[in-house]
Parts: C-alpha cells; sequence; structure tokens
C-alpha cells in the first residue's frame, strides 16, 4: 500500500540571580545527590536557571509576570559542545534513587516507549532504525537486544495499537509520514512489512531549518491518533509560508489513517505527546521560538485543548490583554490575541523540551503518581546553557501546578561542557524510569532504594 496523500484544507489563520547557588560536583558511579528540599520553589527572576545551579528536587515556578521584555540583542548561536563522559560525571537523581547505565554504543537514540510485555522500543532517528531492548540482566544490562525495524526515515514517534495487553500493530511517527508494522508481544522483529498510513508535512533540520520529529499517541479510549508536526521555521508568517501548512499544530487521525481536522494550532514544536491518566486529556511538551533573548520565549508543557490556539506564530502566552505580540510580527491578527491559550507549565527559555509520560507506577514514593516527567535536550539559543536534565511535573487531581522540579540532571561538566543530553523517558513495567540520552548515546536506568 502506498502511503496516502493528505487531502487537508488549508490552515485556518483565524484559530489560527538574586539567589546564588553552587555547582553540582560531578559524582561517582551511582551515586546520588543529595535532594533540596522539596517544598523550596523558586519564582520570579529567581527561577530563571543555568544548567550548573540545577539540584535534584529543586522547584520553579514561572509565569507570565516574570517575562522580561524581548531582546534580541541578547539572541546568540551557543551550541554545546558534547564531550565524552567524563570518568568521575554521573547523573545526578534525588535522595533514595539509584542511575544504572542500561546500554551504551548507541546510535542517536532517541524516543523510548515501552510495550505492554514491558519490552523497550528505542527509535534511533539518524539510522532510521527501531530497536527493542528485553529485561534487565543482573549486570544491569539489557538481556536481549534486537534490531526491530530499519530503512526508516527519521523515526521519532512509537505507539502501539489497540490500546490493551495485545496490539496488533506498531505505529512509527517518521518525519514525512505515520506508518505501522504488524506485531504481536514478544515480537523482537517485525513480522510483515511496514504499511504506509499517511503522508505527513516533511523534513527540516534544527535552528530554523524545520522541526523534524513527528510522535504519536492514541486517545484514552482509542479512537483518535494524535501526531504532532513541528513548524517549518522559527517565525515565519504562516499566512505566507505555504511551507507552515499544516505544521506548528497537532493534527487528528482516525486509527487507519483518515484526516480528521487540526486538533490544535500554534504549537510551534510539539515534540513529546502523552496522556493524562487521570484526565484523558492530550499534553504536549514543547519547544518554543527563538531569538528574543536569554529568558525569551520559556519552553513548556501544557495540555492541549481541543480547538486551541497557542500562539505562534503572531503572539506567545496571555497576559492582563491576551497573548503577548511577538514583535516581528506587529499588528498582525488582532483577533487572534484574546484567543491565545496559556501553557499550564513554563520551564526555562530554550530548554529544548522532548519526550514526556505520566508515572503510573509503584516503585517511586507515593506522592510521584500522577505526576509527569520530561525531558529537557538542552539549549543553543541562550548565553547561559540551560536544560540538559529530566524534570518532574508536580500534579494534583491531574491538574498541573505550574511548578517543575528538577528530577535528574549534572549532564554538564562545571566549566560548561556537555556530556549527556536527555531525550526520552518511559516508565518501565515495574516501575522505574529509563531515560535516553544522545550526548553520551545510552540510556539511563533510574530505580528507588529507599535508601
Amino acid at each position: 500500500m502506498s502511503r496516502s496523500h493528505l487531502f487537508l484544507s488549508p490552515r485556518i489563520s483565524a484559530l489560527a540571580c538574586a539567589l546564588v547557588l553552587l555547582p553540582l560536583p560531578l559524582a561517582h558511579a551511582s551515586d546520588s545527590a543529595s535532594q533540596t528540599d522539596s517544598h523550596n520553589v523558586l519564582t520570579g527572576q529567581s527561577a530563571f536557571t543555568d544548567a550548573l545551579h540545577e539540584s535534584p528536587g529543586m522547584r520553579r515556578h514561572l509565569t507570565w509576570a516574570d517575562l522580561p521584555a524581548p531582546a534580541p540583542e541578547q539572541s546568540v548561536d551557543n551550541g554545546p559542545s558534547v564531550v565524552a563522559r567524563p570518568a568521575n560525571a554521573w547523573p545526578q537523581a534525588p535522595k533514595g534513587f539509584k542511575v544504572d547505565l542500561y546500554a551504551t554504543g548507541l546510535d542517536n537514540p532517541r524516543l523510548l516507549r515501552v510495550a505492554p510485555n514491558g519490552d523497550l522500543f528505542l527509535a534511533e532517528s539518524e539510522t532510521g532504525t527501531i530497536r527493542v531492548f528485553r529485561g534487565i540482566g543482573a549486570d544491569g544490562k539489557p538481556q536481549q537486544v534486537s534490531i526491530f525495524a530499519t530503512g526508516l526515515h527519521q523515526p521519532f514517534g512509537i505507539a502501539f495499537y489497540p490500546l490493551g495487553a495485545n496490539p496488533q500493530y506498531v505505529f512509527i511517527g517518521d518525519t514525512d509520514g505515520i506508518v505501522r508494522f504488524p506485531y504481536q508481544n514478544g515480537d523482537l522483529k517485525a513480522r510483515g512489512p511496514m504499511e504506509n498510513i499517511v503522508e505527513l508535512p516533511g523534513g527540516g533540520r534544527l535552528r530554523g531549518g524545520g522541526h523534524w520529529t513527528r510522535d504519536l499517541i492514541f486517545s484514552k479510549d482509542g479512537s483518535k491518533l494524535f501526531a504532532s508536526v513541528g513548524s517549518h521555521s522559527n517565525v515565519d508568517d504562516s499566512d505566507t509560508h505555504p511551507e507552515e501548512f499544516h505544521r506548528a499544530d497537532v493534527l487528528e487521525f482516525t486509527p487507519t489513517g483518515k484526516f480528521v481536522k487540526v486538533y490544535a494550532s500554534g504549537i510551534r514544536n510539539c515534540v513529546g505527546e502523552a496522556i493524562n491518566p487521570i484526565t484523558g486529556e492530550l499534553w504536549c511538551s514543547t519547544n518554543e521560538r527563538d531569538g528574543l533573548g536569554n529568558n525569551l520565549v520559556p519552553d513548556y508543557v501544557t495540555h492541549v485543548q481541543e480547538g486551541g490556539f497557542y500562539g505562534w506564530p503572531w503572539y506567545y502566552y496571555h497576559g492582563p490583554a491576551g497573548g503577548l505580540q511577538d514583535p516581528r510580527h506587529i499588528g498582525k491578527h488582532p483577533e487572534l490575541q484574546a484567543k491565545v491559550l496559556t501553557p499550564d507549565i513554563l520551564v526555562n527559555p530554550h530548554f529544548a523540551s522532548l519526550e514526556m509520560f505520566f508515572y503510573t507506577g509503584s516503585e517511586f514514593p507515593a506522592e510521584f503518581k500522577g505526576d509527569g516527567f520530561a525531558a529537557e535536550h538542552g539549549s543553543w539559543n541562550r548565553a547561559q546553557r540551560s536544560g540538559y536534565e529530566v524534570i518532574r511535573l508536580p500534579m494534583k487531581d491531574g491538574h498541573a501546578t505550574g511548578e517543575y522540579e528538577d528530577f535528574l540532571t549534572g549532564f554538564v561538566t562545571p566549566d560548561g561542557k556537555v556530556w549527556g543530553r536527555p531525550v526520552g523517558v518511559a516508565q518501565a513495567s515495574d516501575g522505574s524510569l529509563f531515560v535516553s540520552d544522545d550526548g553520551s548515546k545510552s540510556i539511563w536506568h533510574v530505580t528507588y532504594t529507599g535508601k
């Protein structure tokens, strides 16, 4: 079956530091960092951070009122110098947690998803490969590793369907479409050929050249397939740039690949999707725009309102008078200003927020259940190196508190070199946590020991 072409309607535009912290020391092997008081919440200007001042257990709470005026003159190209992991460097977790190296020597390890039978699926995007890891041996390493499929086009999103204990397919979000493979529990290799389901706007590279990741997730009842497609540009006016058609959107399909609608728009790059198990809402972990300054515009993690408009490219967030105007689009679409939705959780600017999920396990302390986790890949458009961590997203009855908490840090050396860049986060069947890291080309395994 050839990849079907989307017959989609045009984009509807009308929708459409006072507190000084000491850097963390590098840790030995699997030692955990001491936990900061979880009630210590940095707010206002103190909530803006850099990687050397991130500490497991420290919380921050940013709001639109904390945002500075645009300062394009601050915009820098400060991409990380990725180095080999120093011998005494190790990810730092809160007290009571242990971090082990599960797998290394991988090739561009990106998104992780756990199959119903507990196998861990990994997208190695650059090589077009899906890899499967099974079990944990006495040495902490996988008991089996297998190549599930090859020949894909920058795969990222992975979803199992139907929902439940016995899926029949693995869906993959390629950069230019959605494909699926027949699947039964325990398959370490695809049991049949790839089937093309639908085309998506394709291609693009980072730093203004277009977002290429395509995540996939099914609604809680399995009736809807959500595909996230990031913008082609940093902030091009989508009215006059046809390449932005059906980008910076979450698109809704049926499970067979029939286009339904633009579920939400103005989301510059929803890299990671998740379904909140309590509310059933779709959530997105989102990269916001660059070029407006060190502390603008914050990335965010939010529930996604059906039909909602999140501002890109003309506005960001929502102040007293509505959406805050991007100075590169002054005067455009005043009718949309009042429609701009403010995200639930603002994280630091240029964090590059990637995969996320909600914790439903029982291995971590009870207060973790229902909370979210998100991987922060790290900045390039900020003078202060920031991100390079996994964060916890505190929830109350399925709704965000607005805070976020440093959970897994230590991927940056004291002199600002980067050895690790978290991408994927996933909950194992036993309630432990897996984190993929395309800086050290590894997967880390986080367990709770209570010690």
